[in-house]
């Protein structure tokens, strides 16, 4: 549900193969660091992160596009100032949108959540179009989960993806540490604080358990046939609870709870698009035969990441 962005506003307010006699492009520098993102994107409103949204790029050896699902109450600079030029130095080409609005310059995501689906799907065919791929690859937080669950269940825009890598996502909903009980019954006894609710910030009360929105995505299988789906989770995480809900199951499902691979990872919900350890994985998922376990050297912090 929430990302990045106002949790963080209280703590601080290769690319393309390069043709022969060119000069290597430089790597892009890729910061760690939630509070980073922030002020980035406090500096650059609006902006999309280091690497992203050259529409001119092509790569022979990833030719599936990566496009970059931003969570709620974030946009993309906030939650992608890492991944994004990670997944540049690596050799891919990355796009990444702000979707359901982006309040004060800052505070996108809030939307009803199938509105930014359809906008996802417009954003798709244009990364198409452009790039001349046949397929994407989605890799989404939070919100970008259920948002992707939806693009390519209901929209049909399944045979338009290859891989489905999501971190910290709300399939399911959140049980809200167990107060989606009491938020339902709230949401009952007076319709009318439920509807500014929803005018408000749609997309926060779609991200129940008991909400509708989840219902509808309920109903649809976990996975889909043709895509590849990982799920990256923290033991740690206190917005998307509980974890098991986060997970897909099907043959070509993925699940890795961070801390099973690293013992030293204290991140949570916000910190894991920050965690080196969570986008190594992510970095594996895209690209199998080239993978690289963490190392686990560095602690990654919760909020801050590492």
């Amino acid at each position: 549900m929430s990302t990045v962005l106002v949790a963080g506003l209280i703590g601080v307010l290769g690319g393309v193969s390069v043709p022969a006699g060119a000069q290597p492009v430089a790597e892009l520098p890729v910061v760690y660091s939630t509070l980073a993102a922030v002020a980035a994107s406090v500096q650059q409103p609006g902006a999309a992160p280091a690497g992203a949204n050259d529409w001119s790029c092509r790569s022979e050896r990833h030719p599936d596009p990566v496009v970059l699902v931003h969570g709620t109450h974030a946009n993309m600079m906030v939650n992608w100032n890492a991944l994004s030029p990670l997944l540049k130095n690596n050799g891919y080409c990355v796009f990444a949108l702000n979707y359901g609005g982006l309040r004060f310059g800052q505070i996108g995501g809030t939307a009803d959540v199938r509105a930014s689906a359809a906008e996802l799907g417009d954003f798709v065919d244009r990364v198409l179009a452009a790039t001349g791929a046949e397929k994407v690859d989605l890799v989404g937080h939070s919100q970008g989960g259920p948002l992707i669950r939806y693009y390519t269940g209901i929209l049909d825009g399944a045979g338009k993806v290859h891989d489905v890598v999501a971190l910290a996502p709300t399939y399911r909903g959140s049980s809200a540490l167990g107060l989606d009980p009491w938020i339902a019954q709230m949401r009952s006894a007076a319709p009318e604080l439920a509807a500014q609710l929803d005018a408000l910030d749609a997309a926060a009360m779609q991200q129940f358990h008991s909400s509708q929105f989840i219902t509808e995505l309920d109903a649809l299988p976990d996975t889909q046939p043709g895509l590849r789906y990982t799920t990256i989770v923290s033991r740690y995480d206190i917005v998307a609870t509980p974890m098991h809900a986060q997970f897909r199951h099907g043959p070509d499902a993925r699940n890795i709870v961070i801390q099973d691979v690293c013992a030293n990872d204290y991140t949570d919900h916000l910190a894991l698009a920050y965690d080196r350890n969570a986008l190594r994985e992510v970095l594996n998922a895209l690209d199998p035969r080239s993978a690289v376990p963490p190392d686990c050297a560095v602690p990654t912090l919760p909020y801050l990441g590492g």
